[in-house]
């Protein structure tokens, strides 16, 4: 599959895959240095912008390894990125480290998955079908 993408500055490069036929994200690049400390969150801008065909999304999720090693991860995850906006894409990072954490400009700071999706009509009706399940929620299935 092909998308059309800007590259919001000279020599900036396109999100990429680091194992090519394996993974299902791209990360994406810092395009500024700051730093969050802790318990804040910022704004990170990562240089691209993406036309995305109708049928389309894509998501921003986190890193694992940042997530694991210095309590950083996506604020909104999954961040959503429309088929319509054709913006620079940013991620909302947040700080639940103890300590401040420096972003460079190049860093890998999230990954880029895409995904089709259907949109969905509503058909309203006055009882739904049976379940094996029926109304338990939030931890009702065990361990």
């Amino acid at each position: 599959m092909e998308i059309k993408i800007k590259l919001l500055e000279e020599n900036w490069k396109c999100p990429a895959y680091q194992h090519p036929g394996e993974d299902a994200g791209m990360d994406l690049q810092s395009r500024i240095d700051c730093i969050i400390n802790p318990g804040e969150f910022t704004q990170v801008p990562v240089g691209i912008a993406i036309a995305l065909p109708p049928g389309y999304v894509g998501y921003v999720n986190p890193r694992s390894g940042l997530a694991r090693k210095y309590g950083v991860t996506v604020l909104n995850a999954d961040g959503v990125i429309d088929s319509g906006y054709r913006g620079e894409i940013a991620v909302l990072l947040i700080n639940h480290g103890k300590a401040p954490f420096e972003i460079k400009r190049g860093d890998r700071v999230a990954q880029l998955i895409i995904h089709s999706f259907e949109q969905v009509e509503w058909q309203p009706v006055s009882e739904l079908d049976q379940s094996e399940r029926e109304e338990k929620g939030f931890g009702q299935t065990g361990k």
